[in-house]
């Protein structure tokens, strides 16, 4: 060691290098630690005040508006001697000023350049820093501030290679019905609202729990298993806010009208305690299959991961390993469900159902369309259906046959095709068949964009004489504005809607009034699920003239359904 060193040329090197090794530890870099070591540095170098601010663009330093974090404060009167500043290529700026008791004696060339090399270090690497978490922060969040799903992955590797997933519970969720509270309170209270809830379920989730947003109202989260009641209970329901009055606001009372109560839909997997970790699927394919089982409304609104659930999965991957060489194969045959007068008992037109003959048996309905209805295969069969359909309808129009109109479902999937309507119509007119014989059925949409893009189709469907009818008008949530927006021809009523009997007086009255609204705006009434004469003695007093149900004909193959067609009447 240089024997002209004093012991204030050591103290000053040792913390010198304190502060390099602090500011360079990528992996661990602690600012607390920075500024615990600069205020020693700013005792020794005469420093009667440190402070370094940050400015997020030059703009905001004009304005005076950043962040001003002080390392050392004496409390003497000060003034400033000496300022550094850094500017990012981002725009960011650090500034790091020095000050000086006043009346001190000024500091030495020596102490001036120390100072001056420390507030270098300072602006130089911090401002790094500041970049480096800015670059983090944009990795993880998405615009709204939410951790992503990106953030969600990053944590679950980290702890499944750390063996410490064990144990733990992982979750994919839904809110609820969330498009309606939009509706309900405006988009941008619902944001908030929406924000509250995720932060409030985030604090649930335990010390190592973590939560992602996959977009819109889906998110998936992990939580300790002792944080597991808080979070069902979280899950199951909880009242938040979204705004206060300005009268209650000064009292800290939340207005009634300024609540909201959010749910959610999850499928959850408890993670064994001698999981093995391999891949982020291991965890991934059991929460969307348990999701799946939950957004299929059988087995409650959360669901656990099981064996049922293995077997229905198995049962998903055979449907979709053998749909398309079925469809190849022609095997989804079109049975015709009659629609009758219940006035004239004359055949008033016909549903075309799908059915799946394999293997020389009828697979149920039930036991490939949900399957189908989760990624775009359906939209390929509903196609086919109405190709089917419309060839049949040309081949019973050539042989002079009384040929009735069909109605042909589509999925809610369609609507993320912005050329539908051009490829229904193709499809009708590629077989010849005049638009009266055909009638398009939809369901309702559960978002602000399918809606416009519904009542887009609907309306050139009408433009060239395509019927359209609105189908399963009465569940879940349907809105009364899907048939006052949108032009329909006809109004299919589920069977929930349709009364038992006259003596349930309020499903009764509901029921008159909804067909005669309908009346009242030019929609034709059908009847699904008819299958009492007293459920159809309703109809008649009611004044809804089309049934379709059990009452009168079961779904009828085709060559069953030309005979039908032959007889006219019932």
């Amino acid at each position: 060691m240089d024997k002209h060193l004093t012991t204030e040329d050591i103290r000053y090197h040792g913390l010198l290098e304190q502060l390099i090794a602090a500011m360079t530890d990528r992996g661990n870099f602690d600012l607390g630690r920075v500024y615990a070591i600069l205020k020693e540095l700013c005792v020794l170098l005469r420093v009667s005040r440190g402070v370094t601010s940050f400015y997020d663009s030059p703009a905001d330093e004009q304005r005076g508006i950043g962040e001003d974090c002080v390392c050392y404060d004496s409390g003497e009167e000060s003034e400033l001697v000496s300022v550094k500043r850094d500017i990012s290529p981002a725009g960011m700026i650090v500034v790091c000023s020095a000050y000086r008791a006043k009346g001190a004696a000024p500091f030495t060339e020596v102490e001036r350049q120390r100072v001056e090399l420390v507030q270098n270090m300072v602006v130089t690497v911090i401002n790094r820093h500041r970049i480096q978490t800015g670059i983090e922060r944009m990795s993880f969040q998405d615009d709204d501030g939410y951790h992503n799903l990106r953030y969600f992955m990053n944590h679950m590797i980290r702890q499944g290679r750390a063996g410490e997933l064990g144990g733990k519970v992982a979750f994919r969720l839904n809110l609820k019905h969330f498009s309606l509270i939009n509706q309900q309170i405006g988009r941008e209270a619902a944001d908030v609202a929406m924000k509250t809830y995720y932060k409030q379920l985030e604090k649930l989730l335990g010390e190592t729990g973590y939560i992602g947003r996959l977009g819109g109202d889906n998110f998936i989260a992990m939580c300790e298993a002792g944080s597991l009641p808080r979070v069902l209970e979280h899950l199951g329901g909880k009242t938040v806010s979204f705004g206060m009055d300005r009268d209650a606001e000064a009292e800290g009372i939340l207005a009634p009208q300024n609540r909201v109560t959010i749910a959610a839909l999850a499928g959850a997997y408890a993670i064994p305690a001698d999981f093995q970790f391999n891949s982020p699927e291991d965890v991934m394919d059991k929460i969307m299959s348990a999701y799946q089982a939950a957004k299929s409304g059988k087995n409650g609104d959360i669901v656990f991961y099981n064996d049922t659930i293995l077997m229905e999965k198995e049962k998903v991957m055979r449907v979709q390993q053998r749909f398309n060489q079925a469809l190849r194969d022609g095997e989804f045959l079109v049975y015709y469900q009659p629609k009758v007068n219940i006035y004239t008992k004359e055949l008033d037109g016909a549903e075309a159902l799908c059915r799946w003959y394999h293997n020389g048996q009828l697979i149920p309905p039930m036991d490939f369309i949900p399957v189908l209805e989760r990624g775009s295969d359906i939209c390929r069969l509903d196609f086919y259906m109405l190709d089917r359909v419309c060839k049949d309808i040309r081949r019973w129009l050539d042989a002079g046959k009384p040929v009735v109109r069909v109605s042909v479902n589509l999925s809610r999937r369609h609507m993320l095709d912005p050329d539908l309507l051009e490829h229904i119509i193709e499809t009708i007119d590629g077989n010849g068949v005049p638009h009266e014989y055909v009638e398009i059925e939809l369901t309702e949409t559960t978002t602000d964009v399918e809606f416009k893009d519904l009542k887009r189709v609907v309306s050139g469907l009408q433009a060239v004489g395509i019927n359209t009818s609105v189908d399963d008008f009465g569940v879940g949530y349907s809105s009364l504005n899907l048939i006052k927006e949108i032009p329909w021809n006809v109004l299919k009523l589920d069977r929930s809607l349709l009364p038992a009997s006259e003596q349930t007086v309020r499903g009764s009255r509901m029921f008159k009034h909804v067909i005669s609204m309908a009346h009242e705006i030019g929609l034709k009434c059908v009847a699904e699920g008819v299958e009492t004469e007293e459920q159809m003695k309703i109809l008649e007093d009611y004044g809804c003239s089309i049934a379709q149900g059990f009452f009168f004909d079961k779904p009828l193959p085709v060559e069953a359904f030309e005979a039908r067609m032959g007889k006219h009447t019932y």
